[in-house]
């Protein structure tokens, strides 16, 4: 089983990029997709249902912000949305697929870099979010927690460490919150296979960062520590370039 997340920042944009046809071409059967800008009457759905995709979505009240969406092969037996916070949940954040024992739940995390304002957002979510997992741990133990979560674990995981010290992103106590969930009992899935650096999946579009590759690692599928002898491989695809960042995966033998 392949399953890819991606932050596509803009579904519709992404489209116009080759989206459909590069997912043809990898046939994932699953594509977690972040910050999809739209609702599901705003996209030409048929194009993903012409390679045999099921499609969930969660969007945001605020027209062309946030949002994500699950497309699938199989389809799944039960879909869940949100946290059960409406304050979070009004954003599009969080979209839960089940697959018999398995749960991947979706999530888009909040940026803090627009000011002090969506930082303490971020930083209310982070704390939501923690529990909203291990609530759902006790539920469905075999999760699979894939996103866009805005962090940058480690210093390996950022091109420049120094100098963005005081970036969100980067912060002292965004990376204390990694900590405490990966401790927690998940797994960063592409470290237990690859521990080199200079892996990035998100670039800004200014300087030239994409093709320096002066990036972030901020994209992520984790997993729960029962699943880890499932886990046969996961990378990041830098090469798809429909987006600001790029498709991140894991195989799990089921």
């Amino acid at each position: 089983m392949r399953i890819i997340s991606y932050n596509v920042n803009g579904i519709r944009a992404a489209m116009r990029k080759g989206l459909v046809e590069w997912l043809n071409e990898e046939k994932p059967d699953v594509l977690c997709v972040q910050e999809t800008k739209a609702h599901p009457e705003q996209v030409d759905v048929k194009y993903f249902e012409h390679l045999g995709y099921k499609h969930y979505w969660t969007s945001a009240e605020k027209k062309g912000y946030s949002g994500v969406a699950i497309f699938s092969r199989e389809a799944p037996d039960n879909i869940e949305t949100g946290c059960g916070n409406p304050k979070y949940d009004s954003e599009g954040r969080i979209i839960r697929a089940d697959f018999g024992e398995l749960s991947i739940v979706n999530t888009y995390f909040p940026s803090g870099s627009s000011g002090d304002i969506r930082q303490d957002f971020k930083m209310e979510f982070l704390d939501c979010y923690l529990g909203f997992i291990k609530k759902l741990k006790k539920e469905r133990p075999k999760l699979i927690v894939a996103g866009d979560y805005n962090i940058c674990h480690k210093p390996i995981d950022i091109h420049d460490p120094v100098s963005n010290k005081d970036s969100s992103g980067f912060l002292p106590e965004e990376r204390e919150w990694m900590d405490q969930y990966f401790e927690s009992g998940m797994i960063d899935t592409f470290r237990k296979f690859d521990s080199s650096p200079d892996n990035y999946s998100w670039w800004s579009y200014r300087a030239r960062a994409r093709e320096r590759n002066k990036g972030w690692r901020i994209d992520y599928i984790a997993t729960t520590e029962n699943l880890e002898n499932n886990l046969e491989d996961a990378g990041i695809m830098q090469e798809a370039m429909h987006s600001d960042h790029c498709p991140v995966y894991i195989d799990l033998k089921l």
